[in-house]
């Protein structure tokens, strides 16, 4: 990529006839698709500080040059708005960038040759935490505390599975947390157990909590640390916003590095729903944020996940033939919600004060009750723009799929995840219910408004892994080449509108955000590849050259 700088005699282009108008930037020569109605392509951009105020032609936009204006040559590259993840776990994943990763392990001896490396360069009284594992990568079975304990005694270890609804400890951290065979399980979770009804080391959903309420929390200079490299890592990837359901002491995070002006990217964040008397306080303090951070939101969850057995379901689980636990017997998965009563009045006593609800729900049955309380929740309080959303919408019943566009609720969902979960999914559930999961070209034409995100650090967090997942629907296990359910394919431009206009749409943010248009903020990417004509291979191999936030330049050339 070569800047050219113009010094010319000055030239001054009058804006509207009447305003002198001092020009930032102008970039010229791509091929830009804007994700705007109005003007779906176009080769030029120019910004005025901040913002985008002209795009279209080339000639156009050069003819508004001053003599102080930077031109950018974008060489005939491919440029889209900037990408929006709708769902990410951020300063959690800037913090596993520095912990154990078990992701791609499958083996037994790959598990334990990782933990006795990372225990070597451990300070010696720290826990070590971290995983990402995925048991269907050694056949399905559950690693039990063995597979810890023969390499690592003496310190605490807990490490989740990738979809971070199961964790797997080792004796040491069980004696810690002292989850014996007498321990009950919590409501909302469950202590996996064998045959002599000892715990086995697997703790799942609300049962992990017995364990990470012990664990130390990091300083304050560690998730600063975590911060800036997370959004270091999203800005390589061309993501310039994200929507994070995080927790209270990440949107702490959040502002104190805003306050010193240190955010690179924009951040809606959701805090735990265990947190709304905080949020409808600091909302009343504080106002709502700004265009770089906001905080008028909450994350709640129903249930679990399809790969820990734990999402919602109608009809029961079938049989787990790999199961080496106590936990065959027929499941519906859990509910995590420890009191729904209670549940229902927080989401109401929050939704009087404008705050947006974001709920996790996986199985069928957590997305239906989810969809009638949002129902009933606008019968109680009101008709009004809320765009309530549900994290992950994955399988849903058939009455569910055309009540997202009717209820204007937004389906946040994470394509990534079928590339994995298609190759294992039918040992949980049977045909009818897989053929209703990711439902993406189902839900964009029964007219929901369809975003697209990571879950990272469950997924990885490039958006163009989940672009290949949406257009290909391919699997890991390379047996669906035409792709699992070919029929929710979808095309590479809805694919990015998922992952910009949508999405800025889903945070109350399109005014502003999420395309390439007069009068919006200048976020955008420059790509190493045009994703609508290349092969969706080609897609995976696709390298940002540029991201632009708020017309700040970042290279990575």
């Amino acid at each position: 990529m070569i800047k050219i700088f113009f010094h010319f005699s000055l030239y001054l282009f009058i804006l509207s006839g009447c305003e002198k108008q001092s020009i930032n930037k102008i970039y010229f020569n791509g091929i830009i698709w804007t994700g705007d109605n109005d003007i779906s392509s176009a080769t030029a951009m120019v910004l005025e500080k901040e913002h985008f105020i002209f795009v279209g032609k080339d000639k156009e936009a050069l003819d508004m040059a001053t003599e102080d204006t930077e031109l950018i040559d974008l060489m005939g590259r491919f440029v889209t708005p900037g990408f929006i993840d709708n769902h990410v776990h951020f300063i959690s994943g800037g913090l596993q960038l520095s912990r154990i990763d078990l992701s791609g392990v499958s083996t037994k001896s790959d598990f334990q040759e990782r933990i006795a490396y990372f225990d070597k360069i451990l300070l010696e009284d720290s826990w070590m935490i971290g995983g990402n594992w995925d048991h269907e990568l050694w056949g399905g079975s559950y690693p039990d505390k063995s597979w810890i304990d023969e390499v690592v005694q003496n310190r605490p270890v807990f490490l989740d599975r990738l979809d971070g609804h199961m964790s797997l400890a080792n004796s040491k951290a069980l004696e810690i947390a002292d989850i014996t065979a007498e321990t009950i399980d919590p409501v909302g979770g469950v202590i996996i157990r064998n045959s002599k009804n000892e715990p086995t080391g697997i703790l799942k959903d609300l049962a992990m909590n017995l364990i990470l309420d012990l664990v130390p929390p990091e300083s304050d200079v560690e998730k600063d640390k975590a911060l800036k490299k997370a959004m270091d890592y999203a800005l390589s990837l061309g993501l310039t916003q994200v929507h994070d359901m995080g927790s209270w002491d990440d949107l702490q995070t959040y502002k104190r590095n805003h306050d010193k002006g240190e955010l690179k990217i924009r951040v809606k964040i959701y805090p735990w729903y265990t947190n709304w008397k905080r949020i409808i306080e600091y909302v009343k303090r504080n106002g709502r944020g700004d265009d770089w951070l906001r905080w008028d939101g909450i994350k709640g969850m129903m249930d679990g996940s399809l790969g820990s057995r734990t999402a919602w379901m109608h009809k029961p689980y079938l049989h787990d033939i790999n199961s080496n636990d106590k936990e065959s017997l027929p499941t519906l998965g859990v509910i995590t919600i420890k009191d729904t009563t209670d549940f229902k009045y927080l989401l109401r006593e929050t939704d009087k004060v404008g705050i947006q609800h974001a709920v996790h729900a996986i199985g069928d049955r957590a997305n239906d009750w989810i969809l009638d309380e949002f129902k009933n929740i606008e019968k109680d309080n009101g008709h009004r723009d809320r765009r309530s959303r549900i994290e992950h919408s994955q399988h849903l019943s058939k009455n569910a799929i055309k009540r997202f566009a009717k209820q204007n609720i937004i389906p946040s969902m994470q394509p990534y995840h079928l590339f994995d979960d298609g190759s294992w999914a039918h040992k949980r559930i049977d045909y009818d219910l897989l053929s209703r999961t990711y439902i993406f070209n189902s839900l964009i034409k029964s007219g929901a408004n369809l975003t697209f995100g990571s879950d990272w650090t469950v997924a990885s967090l490039n958006p163009a892994k989940g672009i290949y997942a949406a257009i290909t629907r391919r699997t890991r296990n390379g047996k669906n080449e035409n792709g699992w359910f070919p029929e929710e394919k979808i095309s590479v431009e809805d694919a990015l509108k998922c992952y910009t206009i949508n999405n800025a749409y889903a945070a109350f943010w399109e005014e502003k955000t999420g395309s390439i248009a007069s009068g919006k903020y200048a976020d955008f990417v420059v790509h190493s590849i045009n994703y609508l004509n290349a092969d969706p291979e080609k897609i995976l191999e696709s390298k940002v050259l540029r991201t632009v936030v708020g017309g700040k330049d970042y290279l990575f050339e």
